[in-house]
């Protein structure tokens, strides 16, 4: 029987991530864009009805 699987330990979510991150550069890129776009937008809105 093979037990390679069982003693082999599993990938890290972190490790993952990255790993996907790599292959769909372009993906990353825009969702990285539209999240910071996003977030500055929110706290320019909070600063102009703050003010």
């Amino acid at each position: 029987m093979s037990d390679s699987h069982l003693t082999e330990p599993q990938p890290s979510y972190v490790k993952l991530a990255m790993r996907n991150m790599v292959q769909k550069r372009v993906t990353s890129l825009k969702h990285f864009a539209l999240t910071t776009a996003g977030l500055l937008a929110v706290l320019v809105g909070l600063a102009y009805l703050t003010r």
